[in-house]
């Protein structure tokens, strides 16, 4: 088992949030009035800044992946599950698997993959997204990444990017 403070999760919780907030617009144009996704961000973001990780936190995590289900773009698909996944980052196990690095670099892969779907499958604009998440990633991210096994095989092009940014982090 390792060891994950609150302030390892409020860190991991609040890159995840910053990756999920630079590709809200991409969902916010295909579905104006769906708030699901943009809730889901603003509860990782309470969390990171010292609010309770509780059920409100995992319901709108929930109510953002059903919001992909029903995105007409596959980008703003893409851009709710990075929402999805930024609110769940607070939930990241202390288990020392590979499967975990996913709560951490989940929202940055599929932010990643909603840039690249918004311009037509555009892999190099994808690997430069993931380029700037990993500047984003503050030192307590990189540490906790660290504590972790390097990112799982499989995953189609969201493993890919996954693993792209674990690369990235742990240089």
């Amino acid at each position: 088992m390792l060891v994950l403070s609150t302030q390892d999760l409020r860190a991991v919780t609040a890159f995840a949030a910053g990756c999920a907030q630079a590709v809200l617009e991409i969902f916010e144009a295909d579905q104006p009035g769906d708030p699901r996704p943009r809730n889901a961000i603003d509860a990782a973001w309470e969390f990171a800044r010292g609010g309770d990780r509780g059920k409100a936190l995992r319901d709108t995590a929930w109510a953002a992946l059903k919001a992909a289900g029903g995105a007409d773009g596959a980008a703003a698909g893409e851009a709710a599950r990075a929402a999805m996944a930024a609110a769940g980052a607070a939930y990241l196990h202390p288990l020392p698997q590979a499967t975990q690095v996913k709560h951490i670099l989940g929202a940055g892969a599929h932010a990643a993959r909603a840039v690249e779907l918004a311009a037509g499958d555009n892999r190099t604009l994808g690997a430069e997204h993931v380029r700037q998440a990993a500047r984003l990633a503050a030192p307590t991210v990189v540490d906790v990444l660290r504590r972790f096994p390097a990112a799982p095989e499989g995953g189609g092009r969201i493993g890919e990017l996954i693993r792209l940014l674990d690369a990235a982090l742990r240089r």
